[in-house]
């Protein structure tokens, strides 16, 4: 039997929806009784999707965030979109250490954070139109007392 769930959230491109970004998806991602560390690690990525959003794709005006995530048996696939200035360049975008706003001391470490928190990374992005980081993790469930793996419902 296949378990399948979906949800979708829009919000607004503020600094401080990002918290709440990292708490609705800790809260989707627990039917899946990750480890201590998975869900830092999707919760991480998912910030510095937000964060990008904010900085890079809106520089910092508030418009609209999407953040759509499903779960597909023992996977999740976290996508967060915005409708921004969109990346020239992606590949030189993902560089280690660059970043479009120096003077705000951005580390430029974003996707090599959400690359190395996740198990696949695909960014696509359209200048003026905006930009959809997709993330995958594979959750590698706790086993309940009985053999049954745990979920919450």
């Amino acid at each position: 039997m296949r378990e399948e769930h979906h949800m979708k959230l829009e919000m607004e491109s503020r600094s401080e929806n990002e918290g709440f970004a990292r708490t609705v998806i800790a809260s989707f991602l627990l039917r899946m009784n990750p480890t201590v560390e998975e869900m830092n690690d999707v919760k991480t990525a998912v910030s510095e999707a937000v964060t990008n959003s904010i900085i890079h794709g809106y520089e910092n005006e508030v418009h609209k965030i999407v953040i759509s995530a499903d779960i597909l048996d023992d996977c999740i696939t976290v996508t967060v979109e915005d409708f921004g200035k969109g990346i020239p360049d992606i590949e030189k975008a993902m560089e280690p250490m660059y970043t479009t706003s120096p003077a705000l001391e951005r580390s430029g470490m974003g996707f090599s954070f959400m690359e190395a928190f996740m198990d696949e990374l695909h960014v696509t992005s359209s200048v003026g139109k905006g930009t959809a980081v997709r993330m995958k993790k594979k959750i590698r469930r706790e086993k309940a007392g009985n053999g049954i793996y745990s979920s919450v419902d």
